[in-house]
């Protein structure tokens, strides 16, 4: 089947995804875009999993300011100097830390809670654990630009994107008379 120059352009559009992995997604699924969408997923979730073992010792630290009353800085890891450098990541930390200063979370992952806040966590919410993570976990809470995607889902599509493994480290928040 021949894929038009077009459709890989509006693909690569829409995704952010290379030429060459546009042109081969659509192969693969006979020009079906959204096919080729949920290729590209795939094979990006992938690529994901292939970098996260790998050490992140470079990065960048991040700040927002809004309106001169609340603030936020995070610090985010990757693997190389480059893909600091690069305007997705940037994004990404700008992003987050956009996010940190809005929604206010107070751990970065579930481990960083202390043993003991979990244990009354758990009895407090019961089954419904996963919405105290939600709450308070910087990686579970749903992104305050997009609800449907979580800060986790943010990070895992820039691993697929940027092919290195992305860590947050830490972060904080500021609130003028807190």
């Amino acid at each position: 089947m021949e894929i038009s120059a077009q459709a890989v352009k509006a693909l690569r559009e829409e995704t952010g995804a290379g030429i060459l992995e546009c042109r081969n997604a659509l192969a693969a699924s006979d020009g079906d875009a959204k096919k080729a969408k949920v290729w590209l997923e795939e094979r990006g979730l992938k690529k994901a999993e292939k970098v996260t073992g790998r050490e992140a010792k470079q990065g960048l630290i991040e700040t927002y300011i809004h309106q001169g009353r609340v603030g936020a800085m995070v610090e985010i890891s990757c693997e190389t100097d480059f893909v600091a450098r690069t305007e997705d990541f940037q994004k990404l930390a700008k992003d987050i830390a956009l996010h940190v200063a809005g929604l206010s979370p107070r751990f970065t992952s579930v481990e960083e809670i202390p043993a003991e806040e979990l244990e009354e966590a758990k009895r407090e919410h019961g089954d419904n654990i996963k919405r105290y993570y939600e709450d308070n976990v910087l990686l579970n809470q749903a992104f305050v630009r997009d609800p449907k995607v979580s800060i986790n889902d943010l990070v895992t599509q820039a691993k697929a994107k940027l092919g290195e493994n992305i860590v947050v480290r830490r972060f904080v928040r500021y609130e003028l008379g807190k």
